[in-house]
C-alpha cells in the first residue's frame, strides 16, 4: 500500500488582503469576517495543506505570523512556516524574479514523498507573474492554486470562498500564456503611441526596449539622428513604469535637460545644484535635476555634450546615488533611473577623449539606436495615419488626404532624393503643415506639391553629408596613409572621409553613402560596409570622424 503523499502550498503573504492586524498591532476584530485568499486555502474541505509555506518580507513579519496564528486555529492539520525574503522593490521584475528563484533553489524538495501548489492569488502582478514562471521552468515542481471570494460571503462569513488547480499540462496554460502576452503586446503598443508600425526590425526593437523598461532600473541609452523620437520614446517608457508602479509606491518625476544647453557652471548648477554663494550669481541656493529626479527618471539628451567634470560627477551619483552640489561638502542622495539620448557615436567620443570611457560602459549596459525614417519606409503610411489622428485632436477637426495626394506624398516619403534631415519632425511639421492649410479639411494634389517644393527648399539650404566644406584634416589622414594610391581610390575616399566628417554616426555616414543601393538590399547593414572600405585604407571610424 502507498503512503499517502502530503500536499505542501506555496503562497506569498498578501500584505491587504491576508491582514490580520490593525495599525496598532492588535487583532483585527473583523477579519473572520473579510476574505482573506491564504486563510482560504486552509479551510476548504476537499483539499487540506499538509503543510503551508509563506513567503513574506521582514516588515511584515508581525502581520505574517499573526495569520498563521488564525491558520493554525482554522486548520490545526496544517503546519505552517514563515520564510522571509528579501525584495528591494516588488515591482521590478529582475529584483523579484532573482529573489524567489534563489527561495526556490534553496528550498528541500522532495517530489518523491510530496505534492507541491504554487498560490497566485496573492503578491504583487510581477510576483504572481514571477511565480508562474519559475512553476513552468519547473524552478518550483509545483501546479499553480487560485483562490476566489464566495459570492454570499455578506450573508455568511464563514464560508471561504473557492480554489482553483491550474495545471501547466492543460488548456488553461494556454490561456494564462495568453493573458501575460496581452501584457507584453500592450506595453509594447503603448511605447510606439499606439502606431501599428510595419518594420520587423524596429518592432523587434521596441519589444525589446519594453522587456527592459519593465524589468530594469539600469541605465538606457537611446541613440541616432537628430528627430528619430529619442525624447519621446523617453517619456513613454516614463509613462509605462508610472503606471506599474500606480497600485504599489509612487513614482517619482520625469526630469529633461538637452546636456547641449548646459555650459559652464549653469551645467553643473543646473545637474547637481548649488549652495548659496557657490558662484557669481549664486544668490540662492538650489537642489538641481538629479534631486528633482529622485525616485523617478532623469532623461539627459545629447548627453555627449556634458564636461568632463559633469561626467564624473555624474558617473558617481548613477553608481552610488551621492552627489555634491557646487559649493557643498555635505553630499546629497537621489536614486533615479538615468535614460541618456545621444546623436553622436559615444565610442568615436571615448577614442576622441571627449568622453569618459567608464561612464560609457556605465550606461552602455542597454543601448538602442532607433533608426532614421530612411530605414523604415514601411512605417511611413502608420505614421501618416497617426499624425492625422494627432492633428484631429488638436485642431479639433479631421482632414484626410484625396487619393491621388496620398499617393503623391508616400511616393515623394519614400524616394532615395528625399533626405528628412530631421526624420520623423521633418514628417511630422510636413503633415501638419498640409493638414492646417487644407481646405474643406481635404488635402489634394497642388497642396502636396506645394509642400514638397517647401521641403525640398528647406533641404537644399542645410549641407548635405559630402558636400560641406573640406575638412581640413582630410589631406593630413590622406598623407598618413601607409601605401600609394590611384587618383580614382584617392578621389573617392576623399569623398567618404568628407561625408563622414559630416555625420553624426557611422549608421548616418552609412546613410549617405549607400542611399541609393541600401533600397534593393534585403540586409541594410550600412555601418558594415563602412567599417570594411575604412579597413581595406588602415582607417577606422574613430580615427576618421575624431
Amino acid at each position: 500500500m502507498n503512503p499517502v503523499r502530503k500536499t505542501v502550498v506555496f503562497s506569498l503573504y498578501g500584505t491587504s488582503l491576508d491582514r490580520s492586524l490593525q495599525t496598532d498591532g492588535k487583532p483585527d476584530p473583523e477579519r473572520w469576517s473579510r476574505w482573506r485568499p491564504t486563510l482560504s486555502l486552509c479551510q476548504q474541505a476537499d483539499f487540506v495543506p499538509d503543510r503551508l509555506e509563506v513567503i513574506t518580507q521582514s516588515k511584515f513579519r508581525q502581520q505574517c505570523d499573526a495569520l498563521l496564528e488564525d491558520v493554525a486555529s482554522a486548520s490545526p492539520e496544517t503546519h505552517t512556516r514563515r520564510h522571509l525574503v528579501p525584495m528591494r522593490d516588488p515591482w521590478d521584475f529582475s529584483d523579484v524574479y532573482a529573489a524567489l528563484r534563489d527561495f526556490a533553489e534553496a528550498y528541500p524538495f522532495d517530489e518523491d514523498e510530496e505534492d507541491y501548489y504554487v498560490h497566485i492569488t496573492t503578491g504583487t502582478h510581477v510576483a504572481q507573474i514571477c511565480l508562474f514562471l519559475l512553476a513552468e521552468t519547473r524552478h518550483l515542481p509545483a501546479r499553480l492554486i487560485q483562490t476566489s471570494p464566495p459570492r454570499a460571503r455578506r450573508r455568511d462569513p464563514s464560508q471561504p470562498g473557492t480554489i482553483a488547480i491550474i495545471d501547466l499540462d492543460l488548456s488553461r496554460y494556454d490561456q494564462l500564456a495568453a493573458r501575460f502576452q496581452e501584457r507584453r503586446r500592450t506595453g509594447t503598443s503603448f511605447l510606439k503611441e499606439g502606431i501599428e508600425t510595419r518594420s520587423p526590425a524596429y518592432n523587434a526593437l521596441i519589444e525589446r526596449i519594453e522587456q527592459v523598461a519593465t524589468a530594469s532600473a539600469a541605465p538606457i541609452l537611446l541613440t541616432g539622428a537628430t528627430g528619430v523620437g529619442k525624447t519621446r520614446l523617453a517619456r513613454r517608457i516614463y509613462e509605462l513604469k508610472k503606471q506599474q508602479a500606480a497600485s504599489s509606491s509612487t513614482l517619482g518625476s520625469f526630469i529633461e535637460v538637452n546636456c547641449a544647453t548646459l555650459r559652464g557652471d549653469g551645467a553643473m548648477s543646473a545637474l547637481f545644484g548649488h549652495e548659496k554663494g557657490a558662484f557669481t550669481g549664486a544668490a540662492e541656493r538650489r537642489a538641481g535635476l538629479l534631486s528633482a529626479a529622485d525616485q523617478g527618471v532623469l532623461f539627459l539628451d545629447e548627453i555627449g555634450e556634458l564636461g568632463m567634470d559633469e561626467q564624473a560627477m555624474l558617473l558617481r551619483a548613477i553608481e552610488d546615488g551621492v552627489f555634491l552640489p557646487m559649493g557643498s561638502d555635505r553630499p546629497q542622495h537621489s536614486r533615479f533611473q538615468l535614460i541618456a539620448g545621444s546623436n553622436r557615436d559615444l565610442h568615436a567620443a571615448v577614442a576622441a577623449g571627449r568622453f569618459r570611457e567608464d561612464l560609457l560602459a556605465r550606461i552602455d549596459l542597454w543601448s538602442f539606436e532607433l533608426p532614421s525614417l530612411k530605414d523604415r519606409i514601411e512605417d511611413l503610411e502608420p505614421n501618416l495615419e497617426y499624425e492625422l489622428a494627432r492633428h484631429t485632436k488638436s485642431a479639433g477637426r479631421k482632414v484626410s488626404f484625396n487619393r491621388e495626394a496620398r499617393q503623391r506624398f508616400l511616393e515623394f516619403a519614400a524616394a532615395p532624393s528625399s533626405t528628412w534631415n530631421a526624420n520623423f519632425r521633418d514628417f511630422a511639421s510636413a503633415v501638419t503643415r498640409m493638414a492646417t492649410l487644407a481646405a474643406s479639411d481635404r488635402i489634394h494634389l497642388e497642396l502636396v506639391e506645394e509642400e514638397i517644393g517647401r521641403l525640398r527648399q528647406a533641404w537644399d539650404r542645410v549641407p548635405q553629408a559630402g558636400s560641406s566644406r573640406p575638412d581640413p584634416l582630410i589631406p593630413d589622414l590622406l598623407s598618413k596613409l601607409d601605401h600609394d594610391l590611384d587618383h580614382f581610390d584617392l578621389v573617392q575616399l576623399a569623398e567618404v572621409l568628407r561625408i563622414c566628417s559630416g555625420s553624426a554616426s557611422m549608421s548616418a555616414a552609412g546613410r549617405a553613402l549607400f542611399a541609393v543601393s541600401r533600397q534593393r538590399k534585403t540586409s541594410r547593414n550600412d555601418s558594415d560596409r563602412l567599417k570594411k572600405y575604412l579597413a581595406r585604407f588602415g582607417l577606422d571610424w574613430a580615427a576618421v570622424h575624431s
